[in-house]
């Protein structure tokens, strides 16, 4: 036994963080779908395992995209199953793994250490046990408080108190993982006008697209009299900012867009809260309180510009994320300025950085092109265009949605083939999983290498 354990450590010391972080995840997903095909986890007899996987890797991947009505079909115990995929994908696995370790021995390995490090920083000035520390402890306290805020509006219409319970803890931790799971068959549609349910929501899932180390450092520099803008990192100060703009920008664009069509006959609060939440929940959230299936073109391309971005680095949601869009923005100003770098708040953003940006949205890029143009052949085979107006716009936003693990749709994914649903459980596991390893990969330095002489060539 003990030489066992040892070729098995040995084995684990030379995998590369980012497969240690995939076979991570594959392990997760594949044991939540064996528990999900248990007859019972579910009303209707045993899941098929197709579903199974599609559901274990939705809410592993924190996506929320579902093939079912989760709350008619699942019993208590595949609800707890799909809860406990959600809350290990939120924190990700090598968070867990990594604290059963420190628990264990006191200490992590060098490939811990630079997964962690990778996933949850910007930089590797903190150790693991104080992100660890970090993470569990934001998690608790936020997931905690969006629970009590919810039991006192799900309480007085619920039948029983453990139902109410259960529904504001599986909704606080949904939310706050940017999962989009909901046990109501309309999401949260029936609370558009509830102020407390989409103000504690919205919160829990902002909080949760920032990033642990953003709260973090939001929370020992906002104390009174230490508040300085200039005191944050650069880091921070670009996630907060781009953050707010594309929720500012998401809310106007659902006002103007949607004023006489989806929020309609509404009165102008309930106007403005809807737009807002709307926004909120592109950021990779996946609940929804209007009807998508229903929305102007125009809006449904905005989404998915919004979606595609997603949420922030080392959160829970996924996307290129808001840093990875602020610096390819800067970039093209500064060139566009003549600038030999690319800045932002009196810093410069370094050249790796960069490149890491550019390498990250070709990447994303390409698995969304992929991602489509398997659904349209999958769905629609061979059909004319003329044929299977509108279903285009439906599979890319489906494309879209699953690979920045959003979990809005337009009504596509219960009507899914087979292989439909294989490739949108790939693009769920690469959009979340897919972006993180490259960036752990290519953020190691590169050995220097010969180079070919240069030649110029002609862009534009």
């Amino acid at each position: 036994m003990k030489s066992l354990n040892l070729t098995w450590r040995a084995v684990m010391r030379r995998q590369s963080p980012a497969r240690l972080l995939v076979f991570s995840f594959m392990a997760m997903i594949a044991f939540g779908a064996l528990l999900l095909m248990l007859p019972a986890s579910s009303r209707t007899g045993s899941l098929s395992f197709v579903d199974a996987l599609f559901t274990a890797t939705s809410a592993g991947c924190v996506t929320g995209l579902s093939v079912m009505d989760v709350g008619q079909v699942l019993t208590p115990f595949g609800q707890g199953v799909l809860l406990a995929l959600i809350q290990l994908g939120g924190l990700g696995i090598m968070t867990l793994s990594t604290l059963i370790i420190l628990g264990a021995r006191g200490r992590v390995g060098f490939a811990g250490n630079l997964i962690i490090q990778d996933s949850f920083t910007h930089s590797g000035k903190k150790s693991p046990s104080d992100i660890l520390r970090a993470v569990v402890q934001v998690t608790v306290i936020l997931e905690f408080l969006g629970a009590l805020l919810l039991f006192c509006r799900f309480y007085p219409g619920s039948p029983d108190l453990g139902q109410a319970l259960w529904l504001s803890v599986f909704h606080s931790i949904s939310a706050f993982c940017n999962a989009g799971f909901a046990l109501y068959p309309d999401s949260l549609t029936r609370f558009r006008g509830d102020l407390l349910v989409n103000g504690t929501v919205s919160f829990l899932i902002v909080a949760g697209g920032l990033g642990f180390l953003v709260i973090s450092e939001l929370q020992g520099k906002c104390r009174p009299g230490r508040w300085r803008w200039e005191r944050l990192s650069l880091h921070t100060r670009l996630v907060v900012t781009a953050s707010f703009v594309l929720l500012l920008f998401g809310t106007l664009a659902t006002l103007v867009l949607e004023w006489h069509n989806t929020l309609g006959g509404l009165p102008f609060s309930e106007k403005l809260l809807a737009a807002f939440f709307q926004s909120v929940t592109l950021r990779t959230a996946g609940f929804n309180t209007l009807d998508f299936d229903s929305m102007a073109n125009g809006t449904l391309f905005i989404s998915m510009i919004l979606m595609f971005i997603g949420a922030s680095p080392g959160s829970c949601g996924g996307g290129v994320k808001t840093t990875t869009a602020a610096t390819l923005f800067l970039m093209g100003r500064s060139r566009l300025r003549g600038a030999a770098h690319v800045s932002a708040f009196s810093r410069t953003i370094p050249d790796k950085s960069v490149e890491k940006a550019t390498h990250l949205m070709m990447l994303a890029f390409a698995v969304v092109i992929c991602g489509t143009l398997v659904l349209l052949s999958s769905e629609m085979g061979g059909l004319a265009h003329t044929q299977s107006r509108g279903r285009f716009l439906e599979l890319l936003f489906e494309s879209v949605s699953a690979f920045g693990t959003v979990g809005l749709s337009m009504g596509v994914t219960p009507t899914l083939s087979t292989l439909g649903r294989l490739c949108v459980t790939l693009l769920m596991f690469v959009g979340r999983l897919g972006p993180m390893a490259l960036a752990i990969a290519i953020s190691r330095d590169i050995a220097p290498r010969n180079r070919w002489a240069e030649e110029d060539i002609m862009i534009g």
